[in-house]
């Protein structure tokens, strides 16, 4: 049964880290859903997270393969492992808007926390960080004012507590 799962590997800041990365996902036949990758505390190390779909065995093949490519120093699998992690994503979205409706958007994005970061005469750009159900509930509400264009980030994770 395929599901969808949250990769998250701490690879060496190095060139074509990346390309290799992306690169075994997708000749393993993984569709990367989202992908982010960026740096750390540590200006040598760089995190990158992809969202795929696949089964149990497939995914265990493709953690092995990830874990020992080089440069690769640590993989982990939020969605299966049971670790207790933090997700988030961030989505920018454009909303037509008018003075009829400007007010009840930004009360909608006030109840999630959002934040209006330009306003325009016919359209407001909102600021949204949460998980992916709340990202999705946020979308719904606001999609009948006409959403001009929107950019998600995808998810970013991390462990909860100490541990790396």
């Amino acid at each position: 049964m395929k599901k969808k799962h949250t990769l998250s590997a701490l690879v060496e800041n190095k060139f074509g880290v990346l390309a290799r990365v992306a690169g075994m996902l997708s000749g393993r036949g993984f569709n990367i859903e989202t992908l982010n990758v960026g740096p750390t505390h540590d200006p040598a190390l760089s995190r990158i997270t992809a969202t795929v779909v696949a089964d149990d065995a497939a995914l265990d093949r493709c953690v092995k393969a990830l874990d020992k490519l080089v440069n690769v120093l640590e993989v982990q699998d939020f969605s299966r492992d049971q670790v207790d992690h933090v997700a988030r994503e961030l989505v920018l979205v454009k909303v037509r808007s008018s003075k009829s409706t400007r007010t009840e958007i930004v009360e909608i994005a006030s109840l999630f926390r959002a934040k209006v970061v330009d306003v325009a005469h016919d359209a407001l750009v909102i600021e949204f960080t949460g998980n992916e159900n709340k990202i999705s509930a946020f979308l719904d509400l606001i999609a009948p004012f006409g959403i001009v264009e929107s950019a998600r980030t995808g998810a970013v994770a991390l462990r909860r507590g100490k541990k790396r």
